[in-house]
């Protein structure tokens, strides 16, 4: 079949089960029309090298070119400009100057001088968990983790962590009435913590972002509300996800765990193989075609969406061999993850480094760790992640 004439229907089934459908794409069909759940139209792209030459093409923006029939609104229910208009969904110059001032903020080194910080947190969480017995790691573990990390970056109370916990996860999954509730709730506190942060700076990252400059140019409270909501989301969202999914990837793939306690300097590539294997984030935010796109034998016109699939990109088996086999000692470097070109995530660092101390946390605490029950996978487009992770602990 032409790749171009082929359609692929991102519903339900696709969100619960990815590989099956991306199975049938292989590598005949690596840019393909698709249809999403509202039932508009767009290009899917799930090759990796075709994906990643698109991530880098300065034509595919994420401000339409030219006038789309789904900007005429029909006055239903949107999400809040602070949340819609982030530096993810910003194309140069706007996205440039806004990551140039965050970078300035959120350094290499403002991420490694965490490590003993995230492993005291790691270190609480799983010796608060009850052995033997059942657990849900995503509750135990994999979510507090990451949340107290980036709430203390933020500078936000503990008592508050459980609400930032909720809008994130509400905002991040299947539209509802409540997302927008959420997402307002959200965007309220955080333009709050900035203004109290512009006035009492206390020295936690956020503080630095508000005080940021380059030359005469700062964030604006808008800019900086926004950032704050993106932060939150992306620095925590990710590792929970990574956490969950590279878990469960280790209890399908128990020879894989053994390699895994055997030799725990394996850790940091296996990170790695997590992330390509069980990739935290699915599809890219929608971006448009400037101008008509040749991607191999397809030509993207002008103006038309694209959606590009990381989880899609990190199993083709032209770039991974055995692409849905766990392998902790593969050389995954250059998985598409976080990401390619501009909008490579800011917060992979992190990520990364949280990672790490989780999974030695948690091959180091546990005998055994089995699956109690087969997990579900959350009603998202952009995440892929699991609503739960229920084990049994020796």
């Amino acid at each position: 079949m032409n790749p171009a004439r082929e359609t692929i229907r991102l519903d339900t089934e696709f969100l619960h089960e990815p590989n099956t459908r991306l199975d049938r794409l292989g590598v005949s069909a690596p840019v393909a029309r698709a249809v999403l759940p509202d039932g508009s139209p767009g290009w899917f792209v799930t090759g990796y090298a075709e994906a990643k030459a698109l991530l880098a093409d300065p034509r595919l923006r994420h401000n339409s070119p030219v006038p789309r029939q789904d900007e005429a609104g029909d006055g239903g229910p949107k999400l809040p400009e602070g949340l819609v208009s982030s530096m993810i969904t910003m194309d140069p110059p706007q996205h440039t100057r806004l990551r140039k001032l965050v970078n300035k903020a959120f350094t290499t080194r403002t991420v490694a001088a965490l490590r003993p910080r995230i492993r005291q947190v790691a270190d609480e969480l799983l010796d608060a968990i009850p052995v033997p017995g059942q657990v849900d790691l995503l509750t135990a573990f994999a979510s507090p983790l990451p949340i107290t990390v980036i709430c203390e970056l933020l500078g936000v109370p503990a008592e508050d962590r459980a609400d930032f916990r909720r809008w994130s996860l509400s905002v991040t999954s299947a539209f509802s009435a409540r997302t927008i509730t959420d997402a307002h709730a959200l965007l309220g506190y955080l333009a709050d913590l900035v203004a109290h942060k512009r006035a009492h700076p206390t020295g936690d990252p956020l503080s630095d972002l508000v005080h940021v400059s380059d030359g005469d140019d700062q964030l604006t409270g808008a800019e900086l509300t926004s950032m704050a909501a993106l932060l939150l989301v992306a620095g925590h969202e990710s590792t929970v996800n990574l956490i969950g999914n590279g878990m469960l990837a280790l209890l399908k793939h128990p020879d894989q765990f053994e390699v895994l306690r055997r030799d725990p300097s394996l850790i940091p590539d296996a990170v790695e193989e997590f992330l390509r294997v069980a990739s935290p984030a699915h599809i890219t935010t929608t971006r448009f075609a400037a101008e008509a796109i040749r991607v191999g034998d397809v030509e993207i016109p002008a103006g038309e969406s694209v959606m590009v699939s990381l989880l899609g990109a990190n199993h083709d088996p032209e770039r991974f061999a055995e692409p849905h086999r766990l392998d902790v000692t593969r050389a995954a470097a250059g998985h598409l993850a976080f990401g390619h070109g501009i909008h490579h995530c800011l917060g992979a660092p992190l990520a990364r480094l949280e990672g790490e101390i989780a999974f030695r946390g948690l091959l180091g605490k546990f005998h055994s760790v089995e699956l109690a029950e087969q997990p579900r996978w959350r009603d998202t487009m952009m995440m892929h992640g699991l609503e739960s992770l229920l084990v049994q602990l020796s």
